[in-house]
């Protein structure tokens, strides 16, 4: 009888899930709207231990990749929503799954990480999303892939070019390429005085490539962040509605996000990127719509998840742990 229960007893344990997040300091995040958050009470709510870390927690050592994680508590408060022990060095074969929730800015520490991550991924640990596709998928640039879904759209250093572009457009949107959160995002009109000097600020006196899109009029509509989990869409989107005054449907420049049903355009845009994000291992992924074009398409740390919950009682991380353990389940 007793090797009996030992034997249930260590079944149990040789199951519990190990979970990692590669993310920023947890202590600094809003619990109100933090989608990995939101992930990790999902993971908590299904009995998952939970480890956080850095990028500047890994190292290489003897050919294994290892992280100085802390076993992290989360819960859903708004003044106390985790508890960290002392960190402790891992392997990250250990792990289960990582998710990868970096904030950007997409540097080379990034990429670095990318390449610790694949390594723990070519052990067997599920790394969502993909460490490669991360590389390969700039929000900016990704988006070329699906030329038919896009505003009419530049691309270059070349001052003059983009001149040329915005004589063209008449009203356009400029931007780098590793940008997040509404910064250093400019709207110019033909005839603007300042256009030579934010175009030279931008492009780094014409030594850094930007990106440049006509003015979308919709934008008025909202700039809408679909989530997709595995290539398929929330049904509902997150029309963030600029601030008075401002043309950025960014949450971190002001906007207010308004939930609403997925139109039939969008579901469209969905269907033209959704297989290709499926086949890249891009499993959780965000793509901003204005109008009927998609803008980016955000693979590195999508959000929305709690505002999207909470105005439709959702629970988006469920449907995507729901995929996660679907994947391991078929390794």
């Amino acid at each position: 009888m007793l090797d009996s229960i030992n034997q249930q007893v260590n079944s149990f344990i040789i199951h519990i899930m190990k979970l990692a997040v590669l993310m920023d300091d947890i202590a600094n995040i809003n619990p109100k709207k933090d989608s990995s958050l939101a992930m990790m009470l999902e993971a908590t709510r299904r009995g998952w231990e939970i480890y956080t870390f850095d990028t500047t927690d890994l190292f290489a050592e003897q050919g294994k990749i290892f992280a100085y994680a802390s076993k992290t508590t989360v819960v859903d408060h708004p003044d106390n929503w985790f508890e960290r022990q002392s960190n402790q060095t891992i392997e990250l074969s250990e792990f289960n799954v990582i998710l990868m929730r970096k904030d950007p800015p997409f540097n080379m520490d990034y990429i670095y990480a990318t390449y610790l991550l694949e390594q723990a991924e070519n052990n067997g640990v599920l790394v969502v999303n993909k460490p490669q596709s991360l590389r390969d998928a700039n929000e900016k640039l990704f988006a070329l892939n699906f030329a038919h879904c896009m505003p009419s759209t530049l691309i270059s250093t070349q001052i003059d070019q983009i001149k040329f572009f915005i004589t063209t457009e008449k009203i356009v949107v400029v931007k780098p390429l590793d940008g997040m959160g509404g910064n250093d995002i400019f709207k110019l009109t033909d005839g603007d005085s300042n256009i030579d000097e934010v175009l030279d600020y931008l492009t780094h006196q014409g030594t850094r490539q930007v990106l440049t899109q006509a003015f979308l009029s919709d934008i008025v509509k909202g700039d809408k962040r679909i989530l997709l989990i595995n290539g398929k869409p929330i049904d509902y989107a997150l029309a963030r509605m600029p601030a008075e005054g401002s043309f950025k449907g960014n949450l971190a420049a002001g906007a207010t996000g308004i939930g609403q049903p997925l139109s039939d355009r969008d579901y469209y845009l969905c269907e033209q990127i959704g297989p290709t994000l499926k086949d890249k291992g891009l499993m959780f992924v965000g793509l901003d719509v204005i109008g009927d074009y998609i803008t980016e398409i955000n693979v590195t740390s999508p959000t929305c998840i709690r505002e999207l919950d909470a105005q439709f009682n959702l629970n988006i991380a469920g449907v995507l742990f729901d995929a996660i353990e679907q994947e391991i389940n078929t390794e």
